[in-house]
């Protein structure tokens, strides 16, 4: 692959590369309410991507493919701010893995091909220690302006996860809490120079028939001191019961902890989550009812001001799974409509081994299975907007706004030079919309709303607001319908992108609720309170000085 080639296609995806992060000296990370900010107080997004390191050779994926300072050059080029970058517990704690190098573990497992493919593209980490490989990335991430957090993924080194590996919860045989505080101790500690090592997640997917509540606070309580102790200034990441699904329990009893403005919770939220709702149930029934799940779970910690960091999420990017196509549009709706930080699972396009599969191909990467280019480019498109923050202390001295987010194309509602009709385009070009009381949608520092004139026409903005057609509602369960009516007797109209892709019209509202083959997602678009910098010609101009944060801005 050359590099170049692979850096021009992904940075036509979308004008949020425009941000690229920058070095600085804002970090430390810490926390203000439930945002994320730098030194100086700025809203800094979570825009991460998951690298695999703890599978049985215990080195991250993809360096038999690709050098590292292509592969990290890549994840900056794809608009990633950070690396949610896991490790196996034996890494630092069991005395044969500490001594370990690359080059003997891989014989060890018999990959001998891969030896020679790391031998090729990364000579230098062949014959490291172990620790000194998974440093030597921290530190190539670092020069590539990228943070990382550290994630405790598992304690024996292997795929994760099930209920019954033996690494789901504290007391299981491969997880002695007494050995996981020494080894967030010793890592903590290693990476205390590191300044880009911004968080240590203290455990993945708590889960078993051992996981109770008792436990889960006293040992993360226990966990959390450890890491701060050894090093204040990364955030310390704590993750919930049931695979991560379930931090419903802090709703009742929050932890106890020394130290303030250093604590995030994690989730995680994946299409089979849900087994195949998705596919067997109305979507927009079936997204009502999954949010309300998650916000009751974990979304609440939001209203209590700390920030909720969405650790894991993903689809197949073949685009044939009809089960995580339509969660997908679903979370990225509410991702927007929340503002979460987030980590995609997953960078690798390919595992040197995993499960007993040699080069098994990972259908949730981002990247193709040989590493040289984006496994789906309309996949990136559609997250590159949700990369950027659209709100938070010290973005903007701009008053609050609505955009008109479309979660099928990652695209905005725009309205450019002074055309009457809107069109699907960049969010950083969104028109910015006040909704009124009234349930008017008007241009933002004008008299001009949204208006529709019938059915397969372009919705319009028009001067005069006055009547039904001029009245917006965002209806059905997932409230993704923005729909009017054009008198009050008539049916509902909703928003819709036309035949050419690109127009948006008003259509006859579908898939509402008991239809369970319609796919509705051309006509959700969600309401997201923003306060980001935008440019747009006559609704709203503003501007902000690059201060060079570490996040995409």
């Amino acid at each position: 692959m050359r590099l170049s080639i692979f850096v021009l296609q992904v940075s036509l995806l979308s004008t949020a590369l425009l941000h690229l992060p920058q070095p600085t000296k804002a970090l430390p990370l810490s926390t203000n309410g439930r945002w994320i900010v730098n030194k100086s107080g700025r809203r800094v997004k979570l825009a991460c991507i998951n690298w695999v390191a703890h599978l049985e050779p215990v080195l991250a994926e993809g360096l038999g493919k690709q050098p590292l300072n292509t592969i990290s050059k890549s994840i900056a080029s794809m608009g990633f701010n950070c690396v949610r970058f896991t490790w196996p517990l034996f890494l630092v704690t069991d005395d044969s893995l500490v001594s370990m190098t690359v080059r003997q573990s891989f014989q060890s497992l018999g990959l001998h091909e891969s030896i020679g493919a790391i031998n090729v593209n990364n000579p230098a980490i062949l014959d490291l220690p172990l620790i000194e490989a998974y440093k030597a990335v921290v530190a190539n991430l670092a020069e590539n302006s990228i943070m990382v957090i550290l994630d405790n993924h598992i304690s024996k080194p292997g795929w994760c996860c099930s209920n019954s590996d033996g690494n789901g919860f504290f007391g299981d045989k491969y997880f002695d809490p007494d050995v996981w505080i020494k080894g967030l101790t010793q890592m903590a500690t290693i990476f205390n120079g590191s300044a880009n090592v911004v968080g240590m997640s203290l455990r993945n997917e708590l889960r078993g028939p051992r996981q109770n509540v008792i436990s889960w606070y006293r040992y993360m309580e226990k966990g959390a001191e450890a890491v701060h102790s050894m090093n204040p200034n990364v955030l310390v990441i704590l993750s919930g019961l049931s695979f991560d699904n379930d931090l419903s329990y802090l709703s009742n009893k929050q932890v106890d902890l020394s130290f303030t403005e250093k604590l995030v919770f994690e989730f995680h939220w994946y299409g089979f989550s849900d087994g195949q709702a998705w596919a067997k149930g109305n979507p927009n029934k079936v997204c009502g009812s999954v949010k309300a799940n998650v916000m009751r779970r974990a979304g609440f910690l939001l209203d209590q001001g700390y920030p909720l960091f969405l650790s894991e999420f993903g689809v197949d990017q073949r685009g044939g799974n009809v089960n995580d196509n339509r969660y997908l549009g679903c979370i990225l709706g509410v991702v927007a409509d929340l503002d979460l930080d987030w980590a995609l699972w997953t960078l690798q396009g390919s595992y040197s081994l995993r499960q007993g599969v040699l080069g098994l191909d990972e259908v949730y990467g981002v990247l193709a299975w040989d590493w040289c280019k984006p496994r789906n480019s309309s996949f990136l498109q559609r997250i590159s907007t949700l990369q950027s923050p659209f709100r938070g202390p010290g973005l903007a001295d701009v008053p609050p706004y609505i955009i008109l987010f479309h979660p099928l194309t990652g695209l905005c509602a725009t309205r450019k030079s002074l055309l009457e009709t809107l069109q699907l385009g960049s969010c950083d070009e969104s028109a910015a919309w006040t909704y009124s009381e009234q349930h008017t949608l008007s241009l933002k520092g004008t008299l001009m709303c949204l208006k529709a004139d019938g059915e397969s026409e372009n919705a319009k903005v028009a001067a005069i607001c006055n009547d039904t057609r001029c009245k917006w509602d965002a209806i059905s369960d997932s409230k993704m319908h923005i729909a009017t009516k054009l008198t009050a007797s008539s049916s509902s109209l909703c928003l819709d992108v036309g035949s050419d892709g690109t127009t948006i019209v008003t259509n006859p509202c579908k898939c509402l609720n008991k239809d369970k083959a319609c796919d509705p997602q051309s006509q959700w678009f969600k309401m997201v309170n923003s306060t980001r910098n935008v440019v747009n010609k006559d609704s709203l101009r503003t501007g902000i000085k690059d201060e060079g944060m570490w996040a995409a801005q």
